[in-house]
């Protein structure tokens, strides 16, 4: 069970409530834009091969949030979160 006093919440509700994620593979959007972040928990996704990177997870319509697997059960609920197809 969550509570409202984990770590990783950080005022996520404003922009991932009730939110639609679906299950990707990560890509790197630019040359320049190498990785991105989970919105809670700060894993980091990338192409690359570094012993904690992560190559795929949950994310939005247009794959600028990016949510890790543990992250999305845990918060799923909280969020009121679906997964598209």
């Amino acid at each position: 069970m969550i509570t409202n006093d984990d770590w990783r919440l950080q005022g996520q509700e404003k922009y991932l409530l009730g939110k639609t994620f679906y299950w990707r593979e990560y890509n790197q959007y630019s040359d320049n834009w190498k990785h991105d972040h989970c919105a809670f928990c700060l894993d980091k996704f990338s192409e690359g091969s570094g012993p904690e990177d992560l190559h795929e997870g949950y994310t939005t319509e247009d794959n600028y949030h990016w949510v890790c697997n543990q992250c999305f059960e845990d918060f799923r609920e909280k969020f009121h979160w679906t997964v598209g197809k």
